[in-house]
Parts: C-alpha cells; sequence; structure tokens
C-alpha cells in the first residue's frame, strides 16, 4: 500500500494539537491531524470544558441561596439531570463543530483513527476503512494524558469514578468520597457538594491545593469546610472494596490510626498518567522519562529529529494553555523561526469557589529557593466592587523583587481569579515594576483594580488600604 505523504502529522486534536495542525497549515504546511476519538481530545470532552460548565451551573445554585442576605429569595432548586447533561454535552458539540470547521477552511484533513508509529518516519492509522500509511516530514506528538487509577482501586466497580467517570453525572450520590484534594479533586468536588451529595475528601497531604500559597488557599478552604461533609487532611487511603451497593473504603491517618466508611461512589482523582503506551514509542528512537512522558528538548523536540512531543505527553505542567503555546513553539521550530520553551511564565487557575490563579513566582518557592522578595497583599475587603458582589474574602498579592522593584509573582484568590490573572502574566512577560502597575489607570469600581491597589499599597500611598511600608 502505498502511504500518504505529508510535511506535517499531528497525532491528538486536543487544545496542543489543534493548534499545533491550525498553526503549521497557517504557515503554508500540508497537515493531518489524526485523532482515535473527537474532535478537542481530553480538554474538550472530559476535562476543562465539561468541569467548567458544572462549576457554573453549581455557582448559580449558589449564588441563588446567598441572595437571601440583599433580600432575594428563590425557590429551592430542582435539578434534572438529563437536561443538565444535555446543555453540558451541547457546549461540547458545538466546540467539536467549530473545531471541524476551522480545519476545512485551511485544509486540513483530519483522519479519525488509532496511530501508531512504524519508524521514524512513518505512521499506521488504524481506521474503520482499513489502514492507512503516511509519511511524514515532521511529526507533532499531542496525545495528552489520562486520570491515573491505581491497580488496587480498579476494582471494575462503576461506583469507584474517575474524572472521566464522573463528569458524566449519572447520578447525584448520596455519600461521595473524593480522593485527592488538588485541583480536580477539588473542583469535581465542589460540583457534586453543589449538586446535592455528601463529600467526603481525603489528602495524604498536610494541606488542599498544596501547589498554591496557603495564604491564596485559605479561602478556599475556608468554603470546601461549608459545602463538604468532612475534609480528612494526612490520611491515605489504603485499600477499597465492593460492598453491596456500597464501596467500602479502609483510611490510615497520620497518627496511625485506621478506620472504615462505606461510600456510593468514589472519585479517585490523585493526578494523571502518560498516554505514551500502545503508540508504537519501541518502533522508534524516541525516548521516555521513567513515567513514560516524552523527552523534550527546548523547541520541543524528542530524541528523534523529526518528532515533537507537546503538552500533556510532554510532561511538566499538564494545562491546554501550555499545550497551545508548546504547539506555536514546535512549529516555529519546524519552519526555522527562532522559539523556545526556555522561562515560559504558565498561569495556573483552580476554578474552586472562590477562584485561586498566580503566575510567575510564588512566596513559597521563593522560600525554599532562598530568593528574597517583598510581598504586598490588597484584601478584598477593601474593594467596592468586592463590597458590591458580597465576595469580600479574596485577596491580590504582588511578589516584588526588593532591588529592581520588578513584579517577580501575581497571586489572587476570589472572584473571576482566572480572569484577572493575565493582567499579571502580561506584567511579568514586560517586565513591569511595582511603579508601572501604580500608574496604569484600572477602572473604578472593578476587581482589576485590586491589582492596581495592591501596587499603591507597597509604595505607601493605597486611597482605601493602610500600609505598613515605612516612608
Amino acid at each position: 500500500m502505498k502511504p500518504i505523504e505529508t510535511e506535517v502529522v499531528v497525532l491528538g486534536a486536543g487544545p496542543g494539537g489543534y493548534a499545533a495542525a491550525f498553526y503549521a497549515a497557517e504557515q503554508g504546511k500540508k497537515v493531518i491531524l489524526i485523532e482515535k476519538e473527537d474532535l478537542g481530545g481530553a480538554c474538550l470532552n472530559r476535562g476543562c470544558i465539561p468541569s467548567k460548565s458544572l462549576l457554573y451551573a453549581t455557582k448559580v445554585m449558589e449564588e441563588a441561596a446567598h441572595s437571601t442576605i440583599r433580600g432575594i429569595y428563590f425557590e429551592k432548586p430542582k435539578i434534572n439531570l438529563d437536561e443538565l447533561r444535555d446543555w453540558k454535552n451541547g457546549i461540547i458539540k458545538k466546540l467539536q463543530s467549530g473545531i471541524a470547521h476551522l480545519a476545512k477552511q485551511r485544509n486540513v484533513e483530519i483522519i479519525k483513527g488509532k496511530a501508531f508509529f512504524e519508524d521514524n518516519e512513518t505512521l499506521r492509522v488504524e481506521t474503520k476503512d482499513g489502514q492507512k500509511f503516511i509519511k511524514f516530514g515532521s511529526a507533532i506528538v499531542a496525545v495528552g494524558s489520562k486520570p491515573a487509577l491505581p491497580a488496587a482501586f480498579d476494582l471494575g466497580n462503576k461506583r469507584i469514578m474517575t474524572s472521566t467517570e464522573a463528569l458524566q453525572i449519572d447520578d447525584i450520590p448520596k455519600d461521595l468520597l473524593v480522593l485527592g484534594g488538588g485541583y480536580i479533586g477539588m473542583e469535581l468536588g465542589s460540583v457534586y457538594a453543589g449538586l446535592g451529595s455528601d463529600v467526603t475528601m481525603v489528602e495524604a497531604l498536610p494541606s488542599l491545593l498544596a501547589t498554591a500559597d496557603s495564604d491564596l488557599v485559605r479561602p478556599v478552604i475556608k468554603m470546601a469546610k461549608k459545602q463538604f461533609k468532612e475534609i480528612k487532611l494526612n490520611t491515605k487511603v489504603t485499600k477499597m472494596a465492593s460492598s453491596g451497593k456500597k464501596i467500602k473504603v479502609s483510611l490510615l491517618d497520620d497518627k496511625g490510626e485506621s478506620s472504615t466508611q462505606s461510600f456510593d461512589k468514589v472519585l479517585v482523582s490523585i493526578g494523571r498518567a502518560s498516554n505514551s503506551f500502545d503508540l508504537g514509542i519501541d518502533n522508534t528512537d524516541i525516548n521516555l522519562d521513567d513515567k513514560g512522558f516524552f523527552i523534550v528538548d527546548k523547541n520541543q523536540r524528542t530524541s528523534v529529529a523529526n518528532v515533537y512531543a507537546i503538552g500533556d505527553i510532554a510532561g511538566g505542567l499538564l494545562l491546554a494553555h501550555k499545550a497551545s503555546k508548546e504547539a506555536k513553539i514546535a512549529v516555529e521550530t519546524i519552519i526555522g523561526q527562532p522559539s523556545t520553551n526556555e522561562n515560559l511564565n504558565i498561569p495556573a487557575v483552580v476554578f474552586t469557589h472562590p477562584e485561586i490563579a498566580w503566575t510567575g513566582l510564588t512566596e513559597t518557592d521563593a522560600k525554599e529557593k532562598g530568593i528574597k522578595v517583598d510581598v504586598s497583599k490588597f484584601p478584598w475587603a477593601a474593594s467596592g466592587r468586592a463590597l458590591s458582589m458580597d465576595k469580600t474574602d479574596g485577596m491580590t498579592k504582588l511578589i516584588i523583587d526588593p532591588s529592581s522593584k520588578r513584579i517577580l509573582g501575581i497571586g489572587i484568590v476570589g472572584e473571576n481569579a482566572g480572569d484577572l490573572i493575565s493582567e499579571g502574566v502580561l506584567a511579568i512577560d514586560t517586565e513591569c515594576t511595582v511603579n508601572d502597575l501604580a500608574l496604569t489607570i484600572h477602572p473604578h469600581p472593578t476587581l482589576s483594580e485590586t491589582l492596581m491597589e495592591s501596587a499603591e499599597l507597597y509604595l505607601g500611598h493605597s486611597s482605601h488600604a493602610i500600609s505598613n511600608k515605612k516612608k
């Protein structure tokens, strides 16, 4: 069978894969995009989009209940799971069709099937119409990751879920155990609590959301204690077993005390694993690390010069916007433009209630690395806009270089923190000083002006908060 020849082939149509395919096509390359499941990858179909849709739905109910403090009363909400699921799935389908339309406009050929490397320059694709062979000039691997499920917990019981099954919202379990207090566990735990489940969260570490600064996490933990039935820190799950219509779970805390509880369902959210298996990697000279992620250089190039890896499969931060940026780096390298992944400033957002977002250097990292920094925190209790929205539990935090006064990091906790953090990314990337941020006029009353206020507070002349800085 004569192989199909193409300049660039992209494996995986997630936010990294389709971004790479579209960008390469815009640069005049002949591009084939291969996807074994649905366009949009895990992010669109089983991650970012459905989770944020459900978080918004439960937030609406939370806001309605909270409106009693304003003298506004709503009836208790009634949840129709079929309609909620259809609404969520409708968003996904609309975005899928958008990707397909954009691919067609850019003359990107989409092949639906499972791809395997035959060698360093050839792919075999299993499709419903049989095998296809593709001879490529360059390949960009963007096959992503999947939820990790340890063998000890994989009992073949549908009552034990990963994020994939949890987002299908087949039902609302009365008692739900969420194993893992990272961003996935916290977000989905909030969804199910909002829908009516009694949520117990178990985390092996001493704190939830351990990668964020503790002062940013504090308001989220305060809210989680209201939302969840119980939070168990420093606790491990040692065993799970099916017990009738329940899952029997054995727990062990840091004091060595064991206990057993039963739950209607369990959500295992303890990280994600590489999708590098069953790709035919053994037929190539591509090197993987000990966790199965592709080893790449500063240009996203693997150990095979014409094969690149981007997004989750390349390890590091498993974030959609990181994948999209790496897509451009790989394509620019292919077409001969200078591009690098060195010193990328990648923001992180946790879409809890309230949201947390941070970018650049964190205060925790600065302490661990022995970097001397100044910190300025503006409390949202002093923000007119936050007060008007009853969102005063927020804070905007600046990490500042004491000598140059450059902004090294920004952290925000509060309403729409994920939307606000982009200004922080721009401030860091353009090497803004705290003076630059203070002199930038922000509209009033908005939450965005808390960035300016935090800078002014550091300089000792904030209008709405008292500075402790000596003049």
